[in-house]
């Protein structure tokens, strides 16, 4: 034990002087490009600079991601890494496989991660034993948002069941109002699915088909009855939805064309940097059903040559998981802070209930990672199962055929 202690601080000790020797440089890779997103990533940016650090900043927009994945691959075989990627869930684990992350260990045990992480977290941030990337938060994708003066003029409270939900939205149809903002793209599909899924089959079930992809449930009524219940949603949508990006739809919320939203709580974000108060502008609330399903923003660090880019990714781990970072930045971003012992005092009333969730839900063992956010699944398998998703609400296609369909592109994944 001591000689790993030692060793750590070694590690450390070596990381500092080369860091004093070196002017930290970080190339980021990163898809936060919508107003409340670049907010936040400013703020990193900024802390990075006032510890003498020089960022350089790679936004690549759209796709949820999928679009800075296909630039980052071209990255890594020419050659030329980022220092610092914006990724997540399983997508960590298969770059460490290829044999390009870095080890921050010595970061993360000189700042003690693993006694301020919850432990499903910090899972998803070491590979083989060692910490290969640095959480900046928790989102919680399970959220309904409304807009507040919309529901009142229609004598509409937030639905807590799915019937709840789809009476007010034919009330609200036929008052001329887009019940549901949406845009139509495959992973704004997948987010309304997925919470669609954990309220009808429940947190077990709902583990059981997208986490273990067992072919019982995936083959079930209650998957039926999912899918049934998805060809309500493509009933609530406005015929424009088609390729509209998340941020547009939560604009639709916001300035009362549309009642409701189904999307994560980067949304959120949205709303507070137009200057939005939750409980008076807007409401949010789970979507109907227990549980909570998690995407965690993270950063890998890229092997790099050089002292200056291996400072900069030594400073700039240590800058995520520290307690200013993910105060400030989850106040901008939406999300709540990866660490437990950050003080929710700034944080708003969504916030607050978020965090609530979270502990309960860790506790009840219905704290899970969401399939739709790249979470639980590997690409191939997720891939496969969003493809059906979209597939079903853009055509007419049968509940049941869905539900065929679903369980055969899921074993032909694997």
């Amino acid at each position: 034990m001591k000689h790993s202690v030692f060793a750590a601080a070694s590690a450390v000790a070596i990381m500092a002087s080369g860091m004093a020797m070196a002017e930290p440089q970080a190339e980021v890779l990163h898809w936060w490009t919508s107003g409340g997103e670049a907010k936040s990533v400013a703020v990193l940016q900024n802390e990075f600079a006032e510890n003498g650090g020089t960022w350089t900043d790679m936004p690549v927009a759209g796709g949820g991601g999928d679009a800075a994945m296909t630039a980052l691959r071209a990255r890594v075989l020419s050659g030329n890494a980022p220092t610092a990627v914006q990724l997540k869930g399983p997508a960590i684990q298969e770059w460490y496989e290829e044999g390009v992350l870095a080890d921050i260990s010595a970061v993360a045990n000189a700042e003690g991660w693993a006694d301020v992480l919850p432990a499903s977290i910090a899972g998803h941030m070491m590979c083989e034993g060692v910490w290969c990337a640095a959480p900046v938060n928790v989102h919680r994708i399970d959220w309904i948002w409304g807009n507040a003066d919309v529901l009142a003029a229609n004598g509409i409270e937030m639905p807590t069941t799915w019937d709840e939900f789809n009476a007010a939205a034919d009330k609200l149809m036929a008052a001329g109002i887009i019940p549901l903002a949406h845009g139509g793209q495959a992973w704004q599909d997948a987010t309304v699915f997925e919470a669609v899924a954990l309220g009808i089959l429940g947190p077990q079930n709902f583990k059981k088909a997208f986490v273990d992809l067992d072919m019982d449930v995936l083959k079930s009524d209650g998957m039926v009855a999912v899918f049934d219940q998805m060809r309500k949603m493509r009933g609530y949508v406005d015929a424009n939805f088609s390729g509209r990006d998340w941020n547009l739809a939560t604009a639709m919320v916001m300035n009362g064309e549309a009642a409701f939203q189904i999307m994560g709580d980067w949304a959120k974000g949205e709303f507070l940097a137009a200057g939005k108060v939750p409980g008076k502008d807007f409401l949010c609330l789970s979507t109907p059903g227990d549980g909570f399903l998690y995407n965690v923003d993270s950063f890998a660090m890229f092997e790099v040559d050089g002292d200056d880019k291996q400072a900069g990714q030594a400073l700039l781990s240590k800058l995520i998981v520290g307690k200013n970072f993910q105060k400030v930045f989850n106040l901008n971003k939406g999300s709540i802070p990866a660490r437990v012992d950050v003080a929710l005092d700034e944080f708003d009333s969504c916030a607050h209930t978020s965090s609530a969730d979270m502990n309960a839900s860790s506790e009840g063992g219905s704290l899970l990672p969401s399939y739709a956010h790249g979470m639980a699944l590997r690409g191939a398998q997720s891939g496969a199962i969003t493809d059906v998703v979209t597939a079903h609400f853009n055509s007419d296609m049968s509940s049941q055929d869905a539900v065929n369909q679903l369980a055969d592109a899921v074993a032909n994944s694997m």
